[in-house]
């Protein structure tokens, strides 16, 4: 049986569609956290820790087609806590060193977004996102918070087994104690 010219074409021109896709979108492929300055004030004596608490506007969209996924422009600003994984990694490292008033561009990849799963149906698996974030005011966290963020949770993973271990031999010793009122019972030897 012998092809036909046209459905050699057809399908050659089909096999050179599908390669320029994928070369699109090796292209497209995000594989690092890119950060760019939009706006940075004057002056800028604080940046942003980790403990440090902002409240930003941003603009979310999907980098493939720039679609629109999330904006808080609409609604009050987004309170984030850094450190806290309030947001995505990606967004939250973006906002690590930056001051009150700053506008930045991030181009999160997928590993620092959604991952494989993505959002459905919002965001689909394996999406890089573009965020435009603005910093509306900036809040340092104080030394005592700080001490109390870092400190308090080692204290309670080691008041944990002591707790535990108290109860334990709280039970052990009530299992053991003799009973008042039951006296032990003396053998007769006849």
């Amino acid at each position: 049986m012998k092809a036909k010219p046209g459905v050699i074409l057809v399908m050659l021109a089909a096999f050179v569609y599908v390669a320029a896709q994928d070369a699109e979108a090796e292209q497209n492929v995000v594989e690092e956290l890119l950060v760019e300055t939009l706006v940075k004030p004057e002056t800028c004596s604080i940046m942003s820790e980790m403990g440090d608490t902002l409240q930003i506007h941003y603009t979310g969209k999907l980098l493939a087609d720039g679609k629109v996924i999330d904006s808080s422009l609409s609604r009050d600003p987004l309170v984030v806590v850094l450190g806290k994984r309030t947001v995505i990694p990606g967004l939250e490292q973006s906002l690590v060193g930056v001051c009150e008033g700053q506008k930045i561009k991030t181009t999160i990849p997928p590993h620092l977004a959604y991952g494989k799963r993505g959002y459905p149906p919002t965001i689909p698996a394996d999406a890089a996102l573009e965020f435009e974030v603005e910093v509306m005011s900036l809040i340092q966290v104080t030394p005592w918070q700080k001490m109390v963020n870092d400190v308090f949770p080692l204290v309670c993973l080691g008041l944990v087994p002591t707790l535990l271990g108290m109860v334990g031999l709280y039970l052990y010793n009530k299992a053991n104690a003799q009973r008042p009122g039951k006296k032990a019972k003396k053998r007769k030897n006849k």
